[in-house]
């Protein structure tokens, strides 16, 4: 695996930062709190997601509620990316399941769940956090931690980390095994089953044969119980068809009283529609006789008003207009006369005034003796006419006005006399409807009479038909058979059941036998398990030791080899065995073994450097099949002094050192950062950490 950019969004005392990586030496350097080891942290999480300890306090900005990390990284030729997100939720901190993404070549195969991601990212690098926290990163004062170990502490935690310890623990579980195998032989030895598999053979013989016997008398029975069956089964359908029979007589009884009571009530109802229709012709002869007289009336009214001259072959409103005309021609001949009478007063006033004035009464010019009388003369001659004329016009009035009282008078009277001859013939229609209604309805009750005594003489004729003692025959003969047949089917019922008992106990019998042979069986597998088992515990106590010791020979060589390379090849700085314990020793040029505890402080920081180095790849080859791909050294120059050349001489090592692909190195020492072959340089400014390459 090899990181290529590291992205960290309020990440401690990162805000926004951006960290570029290379293959090879990678080496962080600055000062103190500058935010270094944070972007070792920030990969961790990214790749793990875990805390370490118990809250994510220690890796979230202050002040800030979201943070976010994203690493893209190579493995085996292709590209891969993951992000993380973290997010503050009230006094905790929590991982953001939607920041959650894993990409392969910008193709998202996981996200959103942990299992999942961590499930592609263990089949694609081969780690997972325990391995990653032990071997890959090693974080600051950690360096020397396996060397400073007790021995028996050291051994078992690299017996976990090889897989030795999966032994040890399947030695002892095996034991448990071995002890519930032997209790579960002593139960079967013990079991009455086992011990009596001859009894329980005999006695199922004896069951077998008793059924048998059983079997046989069950048939017979179930031949007479089908017959006796058979038999019941006719007798039950001739005695349901006799009482289906009897329910349609009671049926047919029951429409006899219905059509009976019907029958009363059509000739009830007939009569009475008798009586009806007499009464409505009697009413329908009263109004024909009313009808007749009011239209004589009606014809002697006409007749006067053709007498008067209206004619009548018109609507009423019509005839009223003639009245209304009468009015109008006395109106007109009053006026005439208001007319003619005004002129005479006035033609008296003149003879008046010329018999007192000689003035003409019209222009008030003087007038002769002559002119006068013969004046006064023509006057009254006019007056004497005038008079003949109102007099005349008067006797018109009065026989118009006795004209018009005859016509209002039969204009009156054919107003009441013609609403009541149309309300007749409007009564005299509505009851000739109901009389043919009736009739209609006396008719149909006739029929439907002569119906219902024609279907009375039916149901009559087959009530007669049925004959009682029939159905008293087919109930005997039913009770009879059906006696017969519970008889049968209870002595049937107690073979059945006895029949199931046998069956049970035949089952029983034959289970315990199958289980007793079963056991059988099962104690001779235990048997061979027991000395299976045995041999597998003898095989895993030598196993042990024997892959430990070609682990330790392993180790060695790895750990000499690194240290080889780190010296440049000019012959072993150090000359290191490694016993049981995984513990290193130093061959001095004497042939002594010295005690890391022993060594100068850069001598343990070397030793300790290759011996995680020796361990990595061994533990990766072992565990995930390839090398040691990367490591993560949190300030390694810890007790190395700059004086004696340490540093330079650990840096120059690490520089030359081509074993593993990638080494990000942390560190506060600027001639370490020297050596590395990619320096990201950090400062911090205004408590925020930034970002930039130097080489």
């Amino acid at each position: 695996m090899k990181i290529e950019i590291v992205q960290l969004e309020n990440i401690r005392s990162h805000k926004k930062s951006t960290v570029p990586f290379i293959k090879g030496f990678n080496c962080l350097v600055g000062g103190l709190g500058c935010g270094k080891s944070s972007i070792l942290y920030a990969i961790d999480f990214a790749l793990f997601g875990e805390p370490i300890g118990r809250s994510f306090e220690y890796l979230l900005r202050e002040g800030v509620n979201t943070g976010k990390v994203m690493i893209q990284f190579i493995q085996n030729g292709k590209n891969y990316k993951i992000s993380r997100g973290l997010k503050r939720r009230g006094k905790g901190i929590s991982q953001d399941a939607d920041e959650l993404k894993l990409f392969e070549d910008e193709n998202l195969i996981a996200s959103v769940k942990s299992d999942a991601v961590a499930e592609q990212l263990r089949a694609i690098t081969g780690w997972d956090k325990e391995l990653f926290r032990e071997i890959v990163w090693v974080r600051q004062e950690h360096l020397k931690e396996l060397l400073d170990v007790a021995p028996r502490e050291r051994q078992k935690r690299l017996d976990e980390l090889f897989g030795l310890s999966d032994y040890e623990e399947a030695w002892s579980n095996i034991a448990g095994y071995q002890k519930e195998y032997e209790i579960e032989k002593r139960i079967y030895e013990k079991d009455p089953d086992v011990v009596g598999m001859e009894r329980l053979a005999t006695e199922y013989n004896r069951i077998t044969e008793e059924f048998s016997l059983l079997e046989i008398d069950l048939q017979e029975t179930t031949k007479r119980l089908n017959t006796t069956k058979k038999t019941l089964e006719e007798a039950d359908l001739t005695l349901r068809k006799l009482e289906e029979t009897k329910a349609s007589i009671e049926e047919f009884k029951r429409k006899e009283a219905q059509m009976q009571a019907n029958l009363t009530n059509f000739e009830n109802t007939a009569s009475k529609l008798a009586e009806k229709i007499e009464a409505k012709k009697n009413l329908l002869e009263n109004v024909k006789q009313r009808l007749d007289t009011m239209e004589s009336q009606l014809a002697l009214y006409k007749n006067k008003l053709m007498e008067i001259g209206i004619p009548t072959e018109q609507p009423l409103e019509a005839i009223r207009q003639y009245l209304i005309a009468y009015d109008d021609q006395i109106a007109s001949l009053k006026a005439e006369e208001g007319t003619a009478f005004r002129a005479v007063q006035t033609n008296q006033k003149r003879i008046a005034s010329l018999s007192t004035e000689n003035m003409c009464p019209l222009c008030l010019q003087p007038l002769n003796d002559q002119y006068k009388s013969g004046l006064m003369q023509r006057i009254q001659e006019e007056n004497s006419e005038k008079q003949k004329t109102t007099h005349q016009l008067q006797q018109e009035i009065e026989e118009l006005q006795q004209a018009k009282n005859g016509a209002n008078t039969v204009f009156s009277n054919l107003q009441m006399l013609m609403p009541k001859i149309e309300d007749l013939k409007l009564r005299m229609n509505e009851e000739e409807g109901v009389l043919t209604e009736l009739s209609k309805e006396f008719e149909e009750q006739q029929k439907m009479e002569a119906e219902i005594r024609t279907q009375l003489e039916s149901v009559q004729a087959e009530i007669g038909k049925f004959d009682v003692s029939e159905l008293e025959t087919a109930k005997t003969r039913k009770e009879q058979a059906f006696q017969q047949y519970y008889a049968l089917e209870s002595d049937f019922r107690t073979k059945e059941s006895r029949k199931k008992d046998l069956i049970t106990r035949l089952e029983e019998v034959k289970e315990r036998i199958d289980v007793a042979q079963q056991k059988l069986e099962r104690m001779e597998k235990i048997a061979k398990v027991i000395d299976t088992i045995n041999s597998i515990r003898d095989a895993y106590r030598s196993i042990q030791p024997k892959l430990r010791s070609e682990f330790v020979k392993v180790l060695r060589n790895f750990v000499q080899q690194v240290l080889d390379d780190l010296t440049g090849g000019e012959g072993a700085f150090l000359n290191i065995l490694v016993d049981e314990t995984y513990t290193p020793y130093v061959l001095s040029e004497s042939g002594g073994e010295r005690d890391v505890s022993n060594l100068s402080g850069g001598e343990r920081t070397l030793l300790a450097f290759a011996y995680r180095l020796g361990l990595g790849q061994l533990i990766m080859q072992s565990r995930t099949g390839h090398g040691f791909s990367m490591l993560l050294l949190d300030e390694p120059t810890e007790s190395l002094g700059r004086e004696d050349g340490s540093i330079n001489r650990l840096a120059e090592a690490i520089s030359r050192f081509k074993a593993i692909e990638q080494i990000i190195a942390v560190t506060h020492s600027e001639s370490f950062a020297e050596k590395a072959e990619h320096v990201i340089r950090l400062e911090k400014e205004a408590g925020e950490s930034k970002v930039s390459v130097e080489k």
